[in-house]
């Protein structure tokens, strides 16, 4: 790569994607889906560990979506040097409520494995 042409190495990604919870209200009942890739690793002072922050936009229903701005908890090892992150929230407020969800993110470059 060029210093040229002004690059920089990205820090990995995670894909997130989940339902909220259904919001019960009147006689009707919704919830909303949502789908987005984590910002870049961000590591804590000491570089023992990692988050990522989450922004993203639900999906349309009942006349409305949400959106949500937040981060995940620190790497959750599953073995083979891979690892995953939780998230448990909620959205902001939209149409006078709000809706909880929780979701574990995909594993990083989850086609990139050593065979044994």
């Amino acid at each position: 790569m060029s210093e040229d042409m002004n690059c920089r190495i990205q820090k990995h990604v995670h894909e997130l994607s989940g339902s909220t919870k259904i919001f019960h209200e009147c006689n009707g009942c919704h919830n909303h889906r949502f789908c987005t890739v984590t910002g870049e690793a961000k590591y804590t002072p000491d570089k023992s560990d990692h988050f990522h922050e989450v922004k993203f936009h639900t999906d349309f229903d009942d006349e409305h979506f949400h959106e949500f701005c937040g981060k995940t908890t620190g790497a959750i090892n599953v073995g083979n040097g891979k690892h995953v992150h939780f998230i448990k929230d909620f959205t902001e407020e939209q149409d006078h409520h709000r809706h909880e969800f929780q979701a574990a993110t995909q594993i990083d470059s989850p086609i990139d494995f050593k065979c044994k």
